[in-house]
């Protein structure tokens, strides 16, 4: 099974033919990934620490705290309270985190039929959200009670959608023909 680095190795050269560039250098590239969950409305502490530590057991690497910018009444926020958790990856991280979201968390997704073009942005990068944490192999079964989303952005150098697309599917990922 190839990685996700040596796939996007490999197809430097189709891109750099398919879209006319001089050098393979201008292909696009994955820079980072980053991972970000949202605590909502939850305010047991513990349920907090447990989102905190599925996102760092997911994605290796401790996630950072992100607080509220600004006060909502209507939200009962305060400017400064703990919102979410955010990592960022890059480097060998990053791909062996890709490596897991391609091959083992994508097909464990519950009625998954492949990933949509429009999750693809006019800048390049490409925003996946899970619905449940569990289609990680790193997360324990019996805590199935306390399940969370969380949102994946895989920011590229691409110029534009189409840049990406043909980078995202010649990496691997399972992508939609578009209907």
């Amino acid at each position: 099974m190839e990685t996700v680095r040596e796939k996007q190795n490999t197809i430097f050269d189709s891109i750099k033919e398919r879209f006319g560039y001089k050098n393979k250098m201008q292909s696009p590239r994955i820079t980072k990934v980053v991972v970000s969950s949202a605590i909502g409305s939850i305010s047991d502490k513990k349920k907090v620490e447990l989102i905190a530590d599925r996102i760092a057991l997911i994605t290796g690497q401790k996630p950072a705290e992100k607080n509220a910018k600004k006060s909502i009444a209507a939200f009962k926020v305060r400017e400064g309270d703990l919102s979410g958790y955010q990592v960022t990856l890059r480097g060998a991280r990053m791909h062996t985190f890709l490596d897991k979201l391609i091959h083992i968390a994508l097909p464990r997704t519950r009625d998954f039929r492949g990933l949509k073009t429009s999750a693809i942005d006019e800048m390049g990068n490409f925003t996946i959200g899970i619905k449940e944490h569990t289609v990680f192999p790193e997360t324990a079964d019996e805590d199935l009670k306390d399940v969370f989303g969380f949102a994946i952005t895989i920011v590229t150098t691409a110029k534009t959608k189409e840049e990406a697309e043909a980078l995202f599917r010649g990496i691997g990922f399972p992508i939609r023909d578009r209907e």
